[in-house]
């Protein structure tokens, strides 16, 4: 490329959205962009002294990165982080092919589960086959991911509701002192998790660590679900769960974000099950509500 003393004056301007206009040379536009080059052959406007070419629908400074990669073929690493995804879409308008192999791998090596559904939408419109591919593999990853976080957030729903089981009718061999639990060897068929919990109430009950103000990861599981059952309990007043009314404290947001996953994860599973089933579970929770306001006193 030549030194810019030797260039000419600058004989068209880039329009981006912004307003602002890039001066640049028709003569290199049209060599690297066949696009360009159509729309410089276009008579200009009558009246008009300079010609411009509007680029819109994308940031001013994705566009500047453009009109540099068309001067000196050259795209730095920091404007492929931010303008990646932009500069392939300007490279599949206007024709520049160099720039788009190098945009597909920079954004192919860029892709992850949170921007993968946007960029394969993108693959279709810029007919970017290795991209698209890619994004396929990587939606699955996806989607196998999210299906992992529905089971976990699901086995949380499922302790919290044990908990509240075993604070409130006992089951096993853990209850509340007002109430004699029931002798049969194994915990309640509806609540699968319903054991490991009793075990975590024993264990936080008896840890010597615990005692001795240190604590372990059991006892921290423990005092995690006792947390997380307070964030979503709407009668911590009434409840008999143990701290649930003094547990109610600020939380910061990725412990709002769990609470709000565990509720969403509970709800789905409860939509997925057939209507009759959901009218027998709705019964039976009503059946236990209204028993244990009769059975046990407020506190």
């Amino acid at each position: 490329m030549s030194s810019a003393s030797e260039l000419p004056e600058p004989d068209v301007q880039i329009l981006t959205s912004s307003g602002v206009r890039i001066p640049a040379h028709s003569s290199i536009l049209a060599m690297v962009s066949p696009v360009l080059d159509n729309i410089m052959e276009r008579p200009v406007e009558h009246g008009s002294s300079e010609r411009v070419i509007p680029i819109l629908g994308v940031p001013c400074d994705a566009v500047t990165a453009f009109i540099k990669y068309l001067y000196n073929s050259m795209c730095t690493e920091e404007q492929m982080e931010k303008y990646g995804i932009h500069l392939l879409v300007l490279s599949h308008v206007y024709l520049v092919p160099q720039l788009k192999q190098r945009c597909s791998r920079g954004v192919s090596q860029r892709l992850t589960v949170e921007n993968v559904v946007d960029v394969l939408q993108l693959t279709g419109l810029c007919d970017v086959p290795d991209l698209y591919l890619k994004c396929l593999k990587q939606r699955k990853k996806r989607r196998w991911r999210q299906r992992k976080e529905q089971r976990l957030y699901l086995q949380l729903s499922d302790g919290l509701e044990c908990l509240e089981h075993i604070c409130r009718e006992g089951c096993t061999t853990v209850g509340p002192y007002d109430v004699e639990t029931a002798k049969k060897p194994s915990p309640c068929d509806k609540y699968a998790t319903c054991q490991g919990v009793q075990m975590l109430i024993k264990h936080l009950v008896l840890c010597k660590r615990r005692a001795s103000g240190v604590g372990c990861c059991r006892c921290n599981r423990m005092w995690q679900l006792l947390r997380l059952h307070s964030s979503i309990c709407d009668h911590p007043d009434s409840c008999r769960v143990p701290l649930c009314s003094k547990q109610k404290m600020r939380e910061d947001a990725k412990w709002k974000l769990l609470v709000k996953k565990v509720c969403s994860a509970k709800a789905m599973s409860s939509l997925s099950l057939p209507k009759r089933k959901r009218e027998e579970e709705l019964k039976e929770t009503m059946g236990r509500t209204a028993h244990a306001l009769k059975t046990f006193r407020l506190y």
